[in-house]
């Protein structure tokens, strides 16, 4: 299982087109996703002042993109990359991105 993090209504779009991309995939070549032990330091990273967040559970056995880990020189560590559009039904799970009694954002599974 990986992870994405993006806004409530690009994943409601997402249901209605079918398929999930993010304008990563046209500027880098693929779409950004973490494992669940990066996912929380990714938020806070990158997404610390934004609201409406849902976070994507990936199956990667459903997914029909190509996945590759790479390294991400920023933080020292291999994140996984989708290198296409993602099917829908690899998302197994949609978590929200709520507050926590600090004002950071943060999830449950």
């Amino acid at each position: 299982m990986i992870y994405h993090i993006t806004t409530l209504q690009a994943w409601q779009q997402a249901l209605i087109i079918g398929t999930y991309t993010h304008d990563s995939l046209v500027y880098e070549g693929f779409i950004h996703a973490s494992k669940l032990e990066q996912t929380q330091a990714t938020l806070q990273r990158y997404y610390s002042t934004q609201t409406n967040l849902v976070i994507l559970a990936i199956n990667l056995a459903k997914c029909t993109t190509e996945i590759k880990y790479e390294m991400a020189d920023s933080v020292g560590e291999n994140f996984p990359h989708i290198y296409g559009k993602l099917n829908i039904d690899a998302v197994s799970a949609v978590y929200s991105v709520f507050k926590d009694d600090k004002g950071n954002n943060t999830f449950l599974i």
